[in-house]
């Protein structure tokens, strides 16, 4: 369901716009109106008010209206990302080949949106955990070593050990 089109207002519209095209299609369709309308009259109404509602809803809170321009991204009203970013509807994003800034405008969008994408921010927490652990185990493994044999580098050790094992095998 397109909000937009169900509020029959251009998708840059203003607050105002967005405001006054509520107030008529909220008094047309408003339940107290169609109380006396037959069953199915009074329920198309009131499921109509309920769309109108949250389309108003939607559309006069900043963030709101944000999230939903970039989840139905001019695609007939098509839903172009899941819940956690997985895309699985493909934008129909077209790719122009134009003198202008045009097409780098649009394939830069395209790169800030993913990387926003909850899935790409988690997996990039992830790596980066996971990195940090590593970093972190490699130089404990490193201080463990130096608490245990002070004096004695990993390489003097190895050489003793060889030494002792040379002896070892001469008697």
């Amino acid at each position: 369901m397109d909000h937009y089109k169900l509020l029959g207002l251009s998708r840059n519209a203003s607050k105002e716009e967005i405001k006054e095209a509520f107030r008529k299609l909220a008094m047309q369709f408003h339940p107290d109106k169609h109380a006396h309308s037959p069953k199915s009259v009074r329920d198309g109404a009131t499921l109509r008010f309920k769309q109108v509602s949250e389309a108003y809803e939607v559309l006069i809170d900043d963030r709101k209206r944000v999230d939903y321009n970039l989840r139905y991204n001019n695609n007939g009203g098509r839903r172009t990302s899941g819940g956690y970013g997985y895309s699985y509807n493909r934008p129909n994003y077209s790719y122009r080949r134009t003198a202008n800034w045009d097409g780098f405008v649009s394939k830069f969008e395209i790169a800030v949106r993913f990387l926003n994408t909850r899935a790409f921010l988690l997996n990039l927490a992830l790596a980066g955990a996971l990195l940090g652990g590593t970093v972190i185990i490699d130089m404990s493994r490193e201080e463990l070593w130096k608490m245990r044999n002070p004096g004695k580098s990993f390489e003097d050790a190895m050489e003793s050990i060889e030494k002792a094992k040379a002896l070892k095998e001469k008697t």
